[in-house]
């Protein structure tokens, strides 16, 4: 047989394999959707309304930093609605940890919304869900595309981050988006120094795993009112940093108390500053 002859024939069979291929993956299923399996295990099936007008969801669309994925929870009844927002948790479907957080609201806090910032591990849909005081439960989603969150090197090395292990600053912040509708609201960024590691990010000396070990307990309070409790898990970015507005309630001091899942406890408190 010629070459020519061979490598047609080789050519053909390949191209013959790959035609095949694509048409056994194009009848391929879907994966399935995660998210009622989690409305199952989170919250045992209870039924769920659409929560637009309710609650929103900012996220980008195409993350830039799957380690660093920036997310605003937003919840505000309208006038006359005599109900609470009690609970919002937030769940990114296809994280391996599916439930990032959740944030108990203090009541009478104020609290309208709470930006974080998180780990996203694959393309997925992410839900926020709002518990009202009815028992009510509202959702919203959006869509995040990223990858490798979960597992992407730490920022700091490990003797740094622990050097400054649950170092916490407040910092207060004049200016807020919506202060022209909600003026008696303040806005406040938490920032909580700790690596929160994933357990499925590698020592880049050693090619060992690094154990999980994240902040899984976190609350502030404005004097003896809570503002709001946090459980969270691995999907929290490293340094957890919270931005979140409150109704000022005349108390002079904000307290902190977090908690890691090593058992280490840190407290803290600030002073809450004049009018802005």
């Amino acid at each position: 047989m010629h070459s020519s002859s061979f490598f047609g024939l080789a050519g053909g069979t390949l191209a013959l394999a790959l035609v095949l291929g694509g048409a056994a993956n194009a009848q391929s299923p879907a994966p399935p959707d995660p998210w009622p399996s989690l409305v199952s295990d989170l919250f045992h099936d209870r039924a769920m309304q659409i929560g637009d007008g309710l609650i929103s969801f900012e996220a980008p669309y195409r993350a830039e930093d799957a380690a660093l994925v920036p997310m605003t929870l937003g919840f505000a009844l309208p006038a006359g609605d005599a109900r609470q927002v009690k609970k919002i948790t937030l769940v990114i479907d296809q994280n391996p940890a599916p439930m990032a957080a959740s944030f108990e609201i203090g009541p009478n806090s104020g609290v309208t919304s709470i930006a974080t910032r998180l780990r996203v591990n694959d393309y997925t849909n992410v839900h926020e869900v709002a518990e009202l005081s009815d028992g009510k439960l509202y959702v919203v989603q959006k869509y995040v595309k990223a990858a490798g969150g979960c597992s992407a090197p730490a920022g700091k090395n490990l003797d740094e981050a622990n050097a400054h292990l649950g170092e916490i600053r407040l910092r207060e912040i004049t200016a807020k988006s919506d202060a022209a509708s909600t003026p008696a609201l303040r806005q406040a960024q938490l920032m909580i120094r700790h690596p929160n590691n994933s357990g499925l990010q590698m020592d880049q000396v050693s090619h060992l795993y690094i154990p999980a070990r994240y902040i899984e307990s976190l609350k502030v309070f404005q004097g003896d009112d809570l503002v709001f409790a946090m459980e969270g898990g691995i999907s929290i970015s490293e340094d957890p940093n919270f931005r979140f507005t409150y109704k000022p309630n005349g108390a002079k001091v904000m307290r902190i108390e977090a908690r890691d899942s090593g058992g280490k406890q840190f407290k803290s408190e600030w002073p809450i500053g004049g009018e802005m």
